[in-house]
């Protein structure tokens, strides 16, 4: 038997209808594994660099002097070039030194004629002598007039020596090969000994580059070294690589020629020289680079890619994926940087996949999917940090 449905019980149980379809639709859905890629922890020995920042230094500067006072005749060399050892630099006007030599040898011609006429005394007081025809005293005058003539002779020796000397210091030539800076004075100027320098001949091959080391550097380096981290080349023969400003590798290496034996007081750091050749004459004085020291190595280093290692509040941390697919926070104790990768000194081992790619989309216990695994301890060492 059917009864008739009124129309209000008809809107009802549309009603319901829809609530019962709006139910059934809300219903969450599973969240789909998230993608990621990463990295299997495998322990590697991978070379250890270090940067710097360094100023590049002549290896032999010397200031060109006048040794002697007189005008400035000719500068001989083109300001800012490069001069070989003994091209003329300065000629300072010789005749008034000419001169001096001159009457220097003159005085010494008339020297020696009184040493002769006295030699010849002594010659002719000598028999005379033995013959009782002259004196005790006869014969000891002359012997003393000879001496005094010779002692004359070599004064005046003396003298024409330094007149060839001062004559010789007329004309200024460069000690070695190597830069010159700017001629500080100009032809027809009077100079002198008390004077600044006339120009400066800077050797730039070789050429030293100076950098600095913290303290702080140094005892973390000796840090690493006793917990067996980081090993040092044999006799700590590091090797030196210098990038330009431009960020280009200059060709030639390097190696440590000096490291100061204290810190500076005002600054805390050591100093430390690098010596490279500079064939093409590249580097110049006063130029910044930075100076990468090479050599080292440490020993079964862990490395991340940079981007894997997150902060919190409680220290750095990475997500690693577990048995069950599942991210899982790791926390970690970071090193220094090796180039884009990190080296980690503590929680994490070998066999480790941590997350490096899809680590923004991750969350504790989140599932994920691995897509891709890319291989451990492969990063760019071409810069560091100390250690």
């Amino acid at each position: 038997m059917r009864f008739p449905l009124s129309k209000g019980s008809v809107c009802i149980i549309l009603m319901f209808s829809s609530l019962t379809g709006c139910r059934h639709e809300n219903t969450p859905r599973p969240r789909p594994p998230v993608e990621v890629t990463v990295t299997k922890i495998e322990p590697k020995t991978i070379p250890a660099t270090f940067e710097y920042i360094g100023v590049v230094e002549s290896s032999h500067e010397v200031e060109i002097r006048a040794r002697v006072t007189g005008y400035l005749d000719a500068i001989g060399y083109v300001e800012g070039s490069f001069v070989h050892k003994d091209q003329l630099l300065f000629q300072i006007d010789p005749r008034p030194f000419q001169a001096a030599l001159a009457k220097a040898k003159a005085q010494l011609s008339r020297e020696e004629a009184v040493l002769w006429e006295a030699q010849r005394a002594v010659k002719r007081f000598k028999p005379l002598y033995e013959q009782k025809a002259a004196s005790q005293r006869d014969l000891d005058n002359a012997i003393a007039s000879q001496m005094s003539a010779e002692a004359q002779v070599l004064a005046a020796q003396a003298q024409v020596a330094d007149a060839e000397i001062n004559l010789s210091y007329t004309t200024m030539k460069s000690p070695v090969d190597g830069l010159t800076s700017q001629a500080n004075y100009r032809v027809g100027a009077l100079i002198s000994p008390q004077q600044d320098n006339l120009t400066t001949v800077s050797v730039i091959d070789p050429i030293w580059v100076n950098f600095s080391i913290s303290e702080l550097d140094v005892l973390k380096s000796h840090e690493s070294i006793r917990e067996g981290r980081l090993v040092f080349p044999p006799n700590d023969e590091f090797n030196i690589e210098v990038i330009l400003a431009d960020q280009t590798i200059f060709p030639e290496k390097g190696i440590v020629g000096f490291a100061a034996p204290s810190y500076s007081q005002q600054t805390g750091t050591m100093m430390v020289r690098a010596i490279l050749p500079n064939p093409k004459k590249l580097l110049r004085p006063g130029q910044f680079v930075r100076v990468r020291l090479g050599g080292s190595t440490r020993p079964d280093a862990i490395v991340v890619p940079q981007t894997a290692v997150q902060q919190s509040q409680k220290g750095s941390f990475v997500f690693v994926v577990d048995s069950e697919n599942k991210a899982q926070v790791r926390m970690i104790t970071p090193g220094p940087w090796e180039g884009k990768g990190w080296v980690i000194y503590g929680g994490l081992k070998q066999g480790d996949k941590v997350i490096v790619s899809g680590v923004n989309k991750v969350l504790p216990g989140s599932q994920v999917k691995i897509v891709d695994e890319v291989v451990n301890s492969k990063h760019d060492s071409k810069t560091g940090q100390s250690p």
